[in-house]
């Protein structure tokens, strides 16, 4: 990226539209809207004008506002056209735009990373406008949105006024070692206020996983031997024919994926190959292998059996809920309807003729809202997160082994807590993360 250049992008969306948005970032965008428009407008003002292109000619009445820097969304000068939203339309002002001296197409992201380099985000705002703008659920949304509004940024930097604090009292008990009343009250208020930080890190780390799973959705894994109704039964509950479904045992050989909301949260539903003891061919085989990741990676495991070929779950695995399909089939008197697997649920259904499976949609609802409660306050929600409040922890753990004859060290512990929780806003130490997190994001933004 070249912060010198003046970028632009449709940052509405390609194809037909009532209004298409076109911005400009950079030194010449004052110079690019004068030229389509004449006089600039007056700043921070919508204002109708005749677009005109380089050869005289009209291209369009739009709506335009002059935005000069430094107080914009990226930090620089910046410009936006509201033109009418026709394909042709859009295409000439691109090339109008791509014609201009010190003018680029912008490339993904680079709207934000520019407004990162200006400190107008920092990471962790930044991370939440990514997320925002591929939020699909009001969950996502209210999570993305702690992020993007500073909230989250604002506990962490609490945090770290903590740890300096506590590093403050450190140097203190150093610096007034020989007085052994002011030392030891010192190191002893450090070291409660190191274990109150420790307490709260570790609670946000415990949430973690729940958090993240509303940002990225759930992800059920339907698994279960060969020809139980397993296909079936996701048709069943995306109410379209998402997978094949055939009498013929092995018909499914990869992961199939439907997506549904379940409470509120994107749910990617997944039928997978059945696992039975010697596969038939090397494609089942790698099925199976891929069966068996899927599992590995499931937020909830429902195993299907079938009334008429019963089959225990592996050992390897255990299910949250146990689906006993094709209970059409079953006489009312059977004792399987009874018996439940210890520490699993138990529902009889037909994925046929539709019977139990209001009863396995209402026991997905309450899981995933059993599993998600109480992460509408979460702090940590990516791996990126995870990582910084790990070391954090594990450096306040140092911290509080250290004893009075080895303050300098425990000094050092916290500065090193406090710097891995300052990777997390972009204070230091981020390079390595920016091209990741700025890839994620569409051009224009």
């Amino acid at each position: 990226m070249n912060p010198g250049k003046t970028i632009f992008a449709l940052s509405s969306g390609s194809g037909r539209a009532g209004i298409a948005v076109f911005r400009l970032s950079g030194p010449a965008s004052a110079a690019a809207l004068a030229a389509l428009v004449g006089a600039l407008p007056e700043p921070r003002r919508f204002s109708q004008r005749r677009l005109v292109a380089s050869d005289g000619g009209l291209l369009d009445q739009a709506v335009v506002v002059w935005l000069p820097g430094p107080g914009t969304a990226t930090g620089e000068d910046m410009a936006e056209f509201h033109i009418h939203g026709g394909p042709a339309l859009i295409a000439r002002l691109l090339r109008e735009l791509s014609a201009m001296a010190g003018l680029r197409l912008a490339e993904p992201g680079e709207f934000t990373r520019r407004a990162f380099d200006n400190e107008r985000l920092d990471l962790l705002e930044v991370e939440g406008l990514s997320d925002l703008l591929a939020a699909e659920s009001e969950a996502q949304r209210h999570l993305a949105m702690r992020q993007f509004s500073g909230e989250v940024s604002g506990q962490i930097e609490r945090w770290r006024g903590g740890l300096f604090e506590s590093v403050s009292l450190v140097e203190a008990a150093i610096d007034f070692a020989e007085e052994d009343d002011v030392a030891g009250r010192a190191f002893g208020q450090a070291r409660a206020a190191a274990r109150t930080l420790l307490d709260e890190l570790t609670d946000a780390l415990a949430g973690s996983e729940r958090a993240e799973a509303v940002r990225r959705g759930l992800r059920v894994v339907i698994a279960g031997a060969p020809n139980v109704g397993k296909s079936s039964l996701l048709n069943a509950l995306v109410e379209r024919d998402a997978a094949i479904v055939s009498p013929v045992p092995g018909t499914t050989r990869d992961i199939i994926e439907a997506s549904l909301m379940i409470a509120g949260i994107p749910v990617s539903l997944a039928d997978t190959a059945g696992l039975r003891d010697a596969a038939a061919d090397a494609i089942e085989a790698e099925g199976m292998v891929r069966t068996a990741r899927a599992i590995s990676d499931a937020d909830i495991l429902v195993w299907v059996e079938a009334v008429d070929q019963p089959e225990e779950h592996p050992a390897a695995w255990t299910p949250d809920l146990v689906v006993l399909n094709k209970a059409d089939l079953m006489p009312r008197d059977s004792i399987r309807i009874s018996n439940d697997q210890e520490g699993t649920a138990l529902l009889r259904v037909s994925a046929k003729s539709g019977s139990g499976l209001d009863a396995l949609r209402a026991w997905l609802g309450k899981e995933v809202s059993r599993r998600l409660d109480g992460v509408e306050h979460a702090v940590v929600v990516r791996e990126r997160h995870r990582i910084a409040v790990s070391e954090s922890i594990r450096f306040l753990n140092d911290a509080l082994q250290r004893r009075e004859d080895a303050l300098e060290i425990m000094a050092e512990d916290m500065r090193n807590a406090a710097r891995a929780l300052a990777s997390l806003t972009g204070r230091m130490d981020v390079e390595e993360v920016l091209g990741r997190i700025f890839a994620d994001f569409c051009i224009g933004k």
